[in-house]
């Protein structure tokens, strides 16, 4: 988002700190999303994200800090600005006993009491995630990716300015996962503020326009995807397959002024490298002149998953 609204801030957290007996779950943490933004909040388990946004939706007391959202303090009574949050959990959270349409209707009535007021917009939420075949279904006669749907509906339907999406593509087949990133870009067009947990990269990467990566309730790093990537030593990861690769040959291209590491099992010879511009040239010229004969080889960049990894130390889904 271009407009005026990427000024304003629709979410910022100061000096945030929580406490849980001796454990600091919180260390005066801050935090701020713009108007306008798709903010990725990432961070293995135990990192402080689910106390976060418990703390930010004042599900959750604090020791210290503040909570503002469109420029107002947040707090528990503070139902004007509840009014414009929504909140897509991980965990599917709707009533089996009530139909697709009653479910929508239902978590709407929280924020819109009149039914003639929210009769369009249950319709449009309906419209929206692709359930109009489904509006009589019961939760449990619908597949995993039609129930997150369903799930994403109900947290939409009042039509909030700022969404907050808690893993929503957890255990759904691709088709349901594309629908659902493409549902949240357009809600993301139509002028909603998004911040989205993931523990898949290749989603954040999709579709954040900012990433703040936490650890031990501490900012760790933000910013674009691309900036995440500068930040770290991790460069090119290239696969070369081989068969009659030496001991020297392998020593040499350990010794490489770039390289991270060099591993080879019989077939395959995989060097990782710090970022720089003639990487695969010198890892080519080294086998080359040892006389080893290669094939098929690839060259990938440095991804989200290995920024993530070198700054924290753990794979996202630890």
């Amino acid at each position: 988002m271009n407009d005026a609204r990427t000024l304003e801030s629709a979410l910022t957290v100061t000096g945030l700190v929580k406490r849980y007996g001796d454990m600091l779950a919180l260390d005066h943490f801050d935090l701020e999303v713009k108007r306008g933004e798709v903010f990725g909040l990432l961070g293995p388990n135990g990192s402080g994200k689910t106390t976060t946004i418990n703390c930010i939706l004042a599900l959750l007391s604090f020791d210290s800090g503040t909570v503002r959202i469109f420029g107002k303090e947040m707090g528990p009574t503070a139902y004007d600005l509840k009014r414009r949050i929504g909140v897509v959990p991980q965990n599917v959270a709707v009533f089996n006993e009530l139909s697709v349409q009653e479910n929508i209707d239902y978590f709407c009535s929280l924020y819109v009491p009149r039914k003639a007021d929210r009769k369009d917009m249950v319709e449009q939420a309906i419209d929206f995630v692709g359930l109009a075949d489904f509006r009589r279904f019961r939760p449990g006669k619908l597949s995993g990716g039609l129930l997150r749907r369903l799930n994403i509906a109900c947290g939409i339907a009042h039509q909030p300015d700022l969404i907050f999406f808690d893993e929503p593509t957890v255990a759904v087949d691709p088709q349901s996962r594309n629908a659902i990133l493409e549902g949240i870009e357009r809600l993301n067009a139509q002028g909603a503020t998004v911040v989205y947990t993931s523990h898949y990269m290749e989603e954040v990467e999709q579709i954040c326009t900012q990433i703040m990566i936490m650890d031990h309730g501490r900012r760790i790093a933000l910013g674009s995807a691309d900036e995440l990537k500068g930040m770290v030593e991790a460069g090119e990861r290239i696969s070369v397959e081989t068969l009659d690769l030496g001991e020297d040959t392998l020593a040499r291209i350990r010794a490489l002024p770039q390289a991270q590491s060099a591993d080879y099992d019989g077939l395959n010879l995989v060097v990782r490298c710090r970022q720089g511009e003639h990487n695969l040239q010198d890892v080519l010229a080294t086998l080359e002149a040892s006389g080893s004969n290669y094939g098929h080889l690839t060259s990938r960049p440095p991804s989200l998953n290995d920024v993530f990894l070198e700054l924290t130390g753990k794979e996202l889904r630890d």
